[in-house]
């Protein structure tokens, strides 16, 4: 791994759990219950107050190494895999709330509740952001600030794309389709699959070198079925808590930065306004770099975050 060391931390009482080969280093590890049959492995560096940050796809927690290296200088940093994900636990797809983004921002609540923080800073990227998103709504009294990093809303996302433009997300349409087809699909050549969106999605191929790609396609091929109930979820019951949410009035109560591509001049939308309409306390910064921001950019990603932790 490229990042550089951050405090050993020091967490409460959950049991360490051995480092894997795939690290962050200078951070301990943990697999903590968060649901019925759930554990979610997560990387743990301590030194302040608490930000959670949940990786995109097709990645793990590894994604954060650079900016988690930076923010534990001065912050208790959380780094989890999505259950679904990495080495978190992966349940069996037991109908749409298993993979709900409602399900899966229940369960970082609880990790960090686990690890002893009932109020904390939150930040996503891709389907993570998704995760925070969610928390947001669902648990306003525990997250603090939330940001965003190049996602539209799920509900906002469906409602944007139409006609040729869909294409880019061809990966959305194949993962909502029933059970079965999807899962036999990908897993004929997952690799190569998977690694097509860190391939076109990256502005900076240096930015995953080839150990963390490496990690990354291991990690996607033993979670086919998990991946594609995530995004299964995001086409159906996901939409539906967004628009419950939108018809109810309900929005994000804390300061909030997204970081986005600029896909609102490519695919005719103002981004800005999408989000402004769920978040009041609006920061939305477009961005020149590519879809890995923070493994393309990560000073920049990183100092985004701290101007939202003075907010």
């Amino acid at each position: 791994m490229t990042a550089s060391p951050a405090p050993t931390p020091a967490t409460p009482a959950v049991p360490s759990a051995p480092v894997p080969p795939a690290a962050i280093p200078g951070f301990a590890y943990h697999r903590v219950p968060v649901a019925d049959g759930v554990r979610l492995n997560a990387a743990v560096a301590s030194a302040g107050s608490p930000v959670v940050l949940l990786h995109g796809f097709p990645q793990t927690h590894l994604m954060w190494r650079h900016v988690a290296a930076d923010l534990a200088a001065d912050h208790t940093v959380i780094c989890p895999d999505l259950r679904g994900y990495g080495a978190s636990d992966k349940p069996a797809e037991a109908g749409p709330d298993t993979y709900a983004k409602r399900t899966m921002a229940a369960d970082v609540v609880a990790l960090a509740k686990a690890l002893g923080h009932d109020r904390f800073a939150l930040a996503g990227h891709d389907r993570g952001a998704l995760v925070a998103f969610r928390a947001g709504l669902d648990h306003p009294a525990a997250v603090t600030h939330l940001a965003c990093l190049d996602v539209l809303p799920t509900l906002d996302m469906w409602e944007v794309m139409h006609g040729a433009s869909a294409a880019v997300g061809f990966h959305l349409y194949l993962m909502a389709q029933p059970p079965g087809l999807p899962e036999r699909m990908i897993a004929a050549s997952s690799d190569d699959f998977f690694g097509h969106f860190l391939d076109i999605w990256t502005g900076d191929p240096g930015a995953i070198p080839a150990d963390v790609r490496a990690a990354y396609l291991d990690a996607c091929r033993a979670a086919v079925p998990s991946i594609v109930a995530d995004y299964r979820a995001s086409a159906g019951v996901d939409v539906d808590h967004d628009r419950a949410d939108r018809e109810a009035g309900r929005w994000l109560r804390m300061p909030v930065t997204v970081l986005q591509q600029d896909w609102g001049a490519a695919l005719g939308f103002d981004a800005a306004a999408l989000w402004r309409s769920w978040a009041p306390d609006l920061r939305h910064v477009p961005v020149s770099y590519g879809h890995f921001m923070a493994e393309e950019a990560p000073a920049e990603v990183a100092a985004a975050l701290r101007e939202l932790l003075t907010r």
